[in-house]
């Protein structure tokens, strides 16, 4: 299912759409959840610099394995900022700055994200309680914000590489990403892939 609406911080308004990837009976059981800001380089073409394809694949796996939930997949690259800023980025990271430290050395904040689109989709797909599978803090508050419980959080934890190991670790070092890596054992999920030594 396609949705449309208006990031209300966004001058000159424009519509953002969103698509809603749904399994099952919603209503009848607890389904799991996924907020997905789309990620063209992950997404698309599988690059290993994040961890966006995995967790996505994590979470169509997970859905299809309990039979039912939702993906909310949101066009929101790069943490708001865009594809071509999202690529300007990786080129300071090229030259040793983190994700954090390249969004702001090109003039952006940290996070541009606004989840209260996605919210509003899962509400009018009627849920009101919900497995949410994400490590983000931001997308916990938000959902709690927007008056549905989060009866249970899975973890969105993948294996990573060599490559992803610095974007892993700023996000949980600096914008407080959950990870069992990090010592969050809180609502352990079947579904986790352990990382390997290294990650912390």
């Amino acid at each position: 299912m396609a949705f449309e609406g208006f990031d209300e911080r966004k001058q000159p308004k424009r519509p953002e759409t969103l698509l809603a990837l749904v399994l099952g009976d919603l209503r009848r059981t607890l389904p799991i959840v996924r907020i997905h800001s789309q990620c063209t380089t992950g997404d698309v073409f599988h690059s290993l610099r994040c961890d966006c394809h995995d967790q996505l694949h994590l979470a169509l796996e997970s859905i299809a394995k309990y039979g039912s939930g939702a993906i909310v997949y949101e066009h929101q690259e790069g943490r708001g900022i865009g594809l071509a800023e999202k690529l300007r980025a990786y080129e300071l990271q090229d030259q040793g700055m983190d994700t954090i430290e390249a969004n702001l050395e090109l003039g952006h904040p940290v996070d541009l994200r606004d989840y209260s689109l996605p919210v509003e989709v899962l509400r009018a797909l009627g849920l009101r309680s919900i497995q949410l599978l994400t490590n983000n803090p931001e997308k916990i508050a938000a959902v709690r914000a927007g008056g549905i419980e989060i009866v249970k959080r899975l973890s969105a934890d993948v294996e990573y590489n060599p490559h992803s190991a610095r974007y892993l670790s700023t996000k949980r070092l600096k914008l407080g990403h959950l990870s069992s890596a990090s010592g969050d054992l809180h609502n352990e999920s079947p579904h986790r892939t352990r990382c390997r030594s290294g990650a912390h």
